[in-house]
This record gives structure tokens, sequence and C-alpha cells, in this order.
């Protein structure tokens, strides 16, 4: 499976956006609904003509910790969207399968256009997650706020979060939060049953491997590739926690 990424750069967003609308308004209305909200595909796919007729906002109930959003439609969406509904009922689907059925467009659908798409303007690493990871990293690059992030996707730790985002972890953000609380819980983990020493072993060992394929035979440039963006994410770690 190939890894899908947040667009980064308002060029290309542009361009998919306009890819999108040459395919169809309803695939665009999907993915700025997308970008917007930070809401699941599964869960835009359940709007209904009501939720956007006559709406300059969407209100929208994001993850399992129910965190309440609002996405302003700005006016070229709202118009968008007013053009796609004429004549519609109030409680038809919003983003359909086909126009004589009233059934959600289903997401082997939306995956399939999304990736077409993307690939028509040079995207590789496309899918319907790049919604959700597009509005994250949009949010964490103008607010700096990884914690919202993690608790709104509901992430077992910030740097889960950075993954996702595709940044690099920014240590110093998560030291900043940690509580002493939280400090209290590590020390009880770290040091029960040299859980902690045990942890630093297994890293070394896993680094003593990829030491030993760097003397050995030549591997493939990708592993290379890897093996760089790895030490070099080591080496800002360390420094930050030395600091």
């Amino acid at each position: 499976m190939n890894w899908v990424a947040p667009i980064k750069d308002e060029e290309t967003l542009q361009k998919f956006r306009e890819a999108l609308r040459a395919v169809d308004d309803k695939y665009y209305i999907l993915f700025e609904i997308g970008i917007g909200t930070g809401l699941q595909l599964q869960d835009i796919l359940q709007f209904r003509v009501k939720d956007v007729r006559n709406k300059d906002a969407l209100h929208a109930v994001i993850g399992t910790r129910q965190i309440e959003r609002i996405f302003p439609l700005k006016p070229e969406l709202q118009a968008v969207i007013e053009d796609f509904i004429a004549g519609r009922d109030d409680d038809e689907y919003l983003i359909t399968g086909y126009a004589s059925t009233n059934k959600p467009l289903s997401r082997e659908q939306a995956y399939r256009i999304f990736k077409q798409t993307g690939s028509k303007i040079g995207l590789k690493s496309i899918g319907t997650q790049t919604m959700r990871k597009t509005f994250a990293w949009r949010y964490y690059k103008e607010t700096g706020d990884i914690h919202y992030i993690q608790t709104l996707l509901n992430h077992a730790s910030p740097n889960i979060t950075f993954r996702y985002i595709g940044e690099k972890p920014n240590i110093q953000v998560i030291y900043d939060k940690i509580t002493e609380d939280e400090n209290q819980k590590a020390m009880n983990y770290l040091l029960n049953d040299k859980r902690g020493i045990n942890d630093i072993d297994i890293i070394i060992g896993e680094l003593k491997q990829i030491r030993r394929q760097l003397s050995g035979k030549k591997q493939s440039p990708a592993f290379y590739g890897r093996v760089d963006a790895l030490l070099e994410q080591m080496h800002d770690i360390i420094k930050d926690f030395n600091q």
C-alpha cells in the first residue's frame, strides 16, 4: 500500500481542487469538507442536503472524543454547493454515488477518483486519508498545537501525530506538555523490571543490524535514503534531549 501524505503547498492543493471539479463537483465538495473539518470520509458521506442548504458554516463532531468544530464555508464554496443541491430534497444524501439513487458515494469510488485525479497532476501519495492529513497538517502549521490534533485524532502520543502529518517530532513541544504525574508514571514504567534498559537494548540491537547492513554487501538506494533520514532524525532528537 502506498503511503498517503498531506498536501503541503497551496499551488498543488489548488491544482487538485480544480482537477476534482473537472471530474464532478461532488468530489470537490467532499474534499473541501474533509480538509476543512478533519472528519473521516465515512462521516462526511453521512451529510444530507439539509446539512448544507443555506448554511455559511458546517457543524462537525469529530472522533471518539466528540470534539466539536465549526467549518466556515467560503462564499465560492457556498455557491458551488447551492448549485449542486438545487432542486434536491433536503433528506437526500449530499454526496451520492449515482444521480438516480439516494445512496451515499462508496468509499471505494471516492478512493479511486482521488487516486486517478492525483495521478493526472503528478501526486502519487494520495488517497481519501489525504483530506484528514491535510487538515491536520494545516492546523498544526497555523497553530503549532500538536496536542489538539493528537486529541482530535485520538492518537496515543504526539509522536504518532507528527508521523501522521509527515513532520519531524518537535521534542521540545512534547517536553513542555509533560506533567509531574506523567513524569512519575514514566519513571515507574522505565524502572519496573528494567523496562527502560530493555527498550534501549532493543533499539541498540536494531541499530547494530543496520550497521551490519551498511558494512556488508551493497543495498538498494532506497535503503541508504531511509538510513540517512533515520540518522538525521536521531541526531535532532538526541540534541533536543540533551538540551
